[in-house]
């Protein structure tokens, strides 16, 4: 099922549990423009509040970039003043919270280019699968900008400090062999077969029990952040929550007739 949106650089769809987002500004290497953000906001809060979407997917369109970062080509029309920057950040800022807040599972598949705001977008996925070809890095040392420190504390957490500190004090690209050794992706796929291999895994994903894989999320994410206790007890919540489900009872059920369980999220 496709999602109407009020941009064609954006484009959502539904299918079987699985819920694609896709970054469709190819021309300019899926850029990330101010109505791009505004439809990827509204695209995670459709995901986040359908029981139907199990799993995200985030892709870029054309097959040359996921994102290469911001579309700085209209930032004098959108970005010229302190005015316009508020305006702009109020929705890009509220893209972000979507993508970083969302409690279902986010997949980047991920084929070529993914630099900057592209790999900062990527990071917030909780699996990135990409092809030999792609390239990551962080050149804001080579434009004068800065980076918030939430993007790259996320940088830190997940390759180090000092692998943190090499991509950002050098601004050189990653190819996806160090990408991988270094745990900044988790999977590489040729070109002939990424898609079909994270369809796959993202259909093994959503055919488990939604409300485990939700508790399972939070706890990483509980760690991620230092382990604050109001997130520790949430995640106690839905732990709870679990074994109150009716989902347990069915994973218990299928596991004693020795069939594969239906998971209703409940």
């Amino acid at each position: 099922m496709d999602i109407t949106l009020d941009t064609q650089r954006m484009q959502a769809r539904i299918e079987d549990g699985i819920g694609w987002m896709i970054f469709n500004n190819p021309a300019r290497h899926n850029a990330l423009s101010l109505e791009m953000w505004q439809g990827m906001g509204d695209i995670l809060e459709r995901f986040a509040a359908d029981d139907a979407v199990r799993v995200v997917v985030m892709r870029g369109a054309g097959g040359k970039a996921f994102v290469s970062g911001a579309d700085i080509s209209e930032f004098d029309e959108k970005r010229a003043n302190a005015s316009q920057q508020a305006d702009y950040g109020e929705v890009a800022g509220r893209a972000s919270r979507r993508l970083n807040q969302l409690e279902k599972p986010l997949i980047a598949l991920i084929e070529g280019y993914c630099i900057g705001g592209g790999l900062a977008t990527a990071l917030a996925a909780d699996v990135r699968m990409a092809t030999p070809d792609s390239r990551f890095g962080i050149p804001a040392a080579k434009l004068g900008l800065g980076y918030e420190y939430g993007g790259l504390a996320k940088l830190a957490r997940i390759v180090g400090p000092s692998s943190a500190r090499d991509i950002l004090f050098s601004a050189r690209f990653l190819e996806a062999d160090e990408a991988l050794r270094l745990g900044l992706i988790n999977f590489v796929s040729s070109r002939e077969s990424i898609e079909a291999e994270c369809l796959a895994y993202a259909t093994r994903i959503a055919g488990n029990a939604p409300l485990t894989v939700r508790a399972a999320k939070a706890a990483m994410n509980a760690w991620e952040r230092g382990g604050r206790a109001d997130e520790i007890a949430a995640v106690d919540t839905l732990v709870k929550g679990c074994f109150d489900s009716e989902d347990y009872k069915e994973g218990r059920r299928a596991f004693g007739e020795k069939r594969t369980p239906l998971f209703e999220g409940r």
